[in-house]
């Protein structure tokens, strides 16, 4: 029910995906601007002169709305402040002419109508202007009191008068309650725009940390898990694609790396062209993330050939994946003042790096390091030492799957229950158990 309420609110006034807070505030505005005006004009039947001022208020409310409907597109919204402003302002002075000047209720509005001329302006000049034109409005309106008040249209008794002015100062008060509502809702959906945002940028902390201080600390950490992806033949096959086909191949794959990453608990880092990198153990601290990391790193695999088996059966080329992990001390943090990134450097990454380059395709590739934390959740395949660029000889093992007796149906590829109790026992923590059934062992990227 509020999901369609909030759904049909911005059909009427604008999505903040699409449209900025200024842009939305002039629709949200003129429009129940437009219709409080005509429903308003009503009560002036009550009140002497009533058909110029009913005649006037369904003229100013068709307007409003005309504001509204041409506020729709763009190339027109930038055009309309100063007739929006100005449409207010007039309606406004002819009203109080014909309601006692200072002595009825309408000079009520100038308060609320200069707070959303303020609201709207983008520029520091125009918010001056606007100020200066509010003020200059009220002046004329004493003007004319204090010397042409046969201008002026007074009340015919005591009654009308407090019947008028109660009436105009409640709804004031009303309708400046949800101009504030209006603004609240509005700056409420902007921040969360921006705390999206900032967050599919940043981890939590990190974000929390640059917003109170500008800056992020760089942070040591002595144990923390890299993890490396990056598909074998990616070049030749990309040759032979359109661009645009290419981004949304590479976009599908790594939108599904991302929820897996984001399932176990680990941190995006970047991407590089075809290479996608992850980590666990940060930014807070933890004795799990190698466990973590080859967990993501099955799933990662098991979708890749979910992937390949689409492929072949559509008769497209497709890409094979490796894998490589390493665990170890890193330093990890954000550096610059532009275009913030949350990063990891020192030897650990580099030697990740290695493990991804001296894997094979369709293999998950770990050092010797991960190896220690992982040996008893998961069935590894020893290499022997291993050369690896820069890095001389490398212990190196290719993860197999879980443990038959840890696994479901002892298929070594979803965890079973024997594997939650060892890793409670571990590392004192649960592991939140996902249900998964055939078809989502056999699940595609589609």
């Amino acid at each position: 029910m509020i999901e369609s309420i909030a759904s049909l609110f911005y059909k009427l006034i604008g999505n903040p995906k699409t449209s900025s807070l200024e842009h939305r505030l002039f629709s949200t505005i003129s429009f129940f601007n437009g219709i409080i005006t005509l429903a308003g004009s009503y009560g002036y039947y009550l009140l002497f002169n009533s058909k110029f001022l009913f005649a006037m208020n369904i003229v100013t409310g068709i307007i409003f709305l005309a504001f509204y409907y041409l506020s729709r597109f763009k190339s027109y919204y930038y055009t309309l402040y100063w007739p929006f402003v100005f449409l207010i302002v007039s309606y406004l002075f002819i009203s109080m002419i014909g309601n006692s000047a200072s002595s009825g209720g309408t000079h009520y509005y100038l308060i609320p109508s200069l707070v959303i001329a303020m609201i709207l302006s983008r520029k520091l000049r125009t918010t001056v202007l606007v100020i200066i034109f509010h003020v200059a409005v009220t002046a004329c309106m004493y003007a004319v009191e204090i010397y042409k008040p046969e201008w002026i249209i007074f009340y015919t008794s005591n009654e009308e008068r407090l019947l008028d002015v109660s009436g105009q100062f409640v709804f004031v008060q009303i309708f400046t309650g949800f101009l504030v509502l209006i603004l609240s809702r509005s700056f409420h959906d902007e921040r969360m725009k921006s705390e999206r945002l900032l967050l599919n940028i940043l981890p939590g902390t990190i974000a929390e940390e640059l917003k109170k201080t500008d800056r992020v600390k760089p942070m040591h950490f002595d144990s923390a898990t890299v993890l490396f992806t990056d598909f074998v033949g990616f070049t030749k096959i990309a040759e032979q694609m359109q661009p645009s086909d290419l981004v949304d191949e590479l976009d599908l794959c790594f939108r599904s790396f991302d929820s897996i990453i984001k399932k176990y608990g680990l941190e995006k880092i970047k991407t590089i062209g075809d290479a996608y990198m992850a980590a666990g153990g940060l930014p807070l601290p933890g004795k799990n993330h190698a466990v973590n990391c080859v967990l993501a790193s099955i799933e990662i695999r098991e979708q890749m050939n979910a992937f390949k088996l689409q492929k072949e059966k559509e008769g497209k080329p497709f890409w094979m994946l490796r894998l490589g992990i390493n665990t170890g001390p890193l330093v990890a943090g954000v550096i610059g003042q532009e275009k913030f990134a949350y990063d990891v450097w020192g030897d650990t990454v580099n030697l990740a790096s290695r493990m991804e380059s001296s894997g094979k395709e369709g293999h998950i590739n770990i050092s010797g390091s991960v190896y220690n934390e992982v040996k008893d959740f998961f069935q590894c395949e020893y290499r022997g030492k291993i050369t690896a660029k820069n890095k001389g000889e490398v212990d190196m093992y290719f993860v197999a799957g879980i443990h038959p007796g840890l696994s479901e149906n002892n298929e070594g590829k979803v965890p079973g229950q024997p594997f939650y109790d060892l890793y409670k026992k571990r590392f004192n923590l649960e592991l939140q158990k996902f249900q998964q059934d055939k078809s989502d062992e056999k699940r595609k990227i589609s």
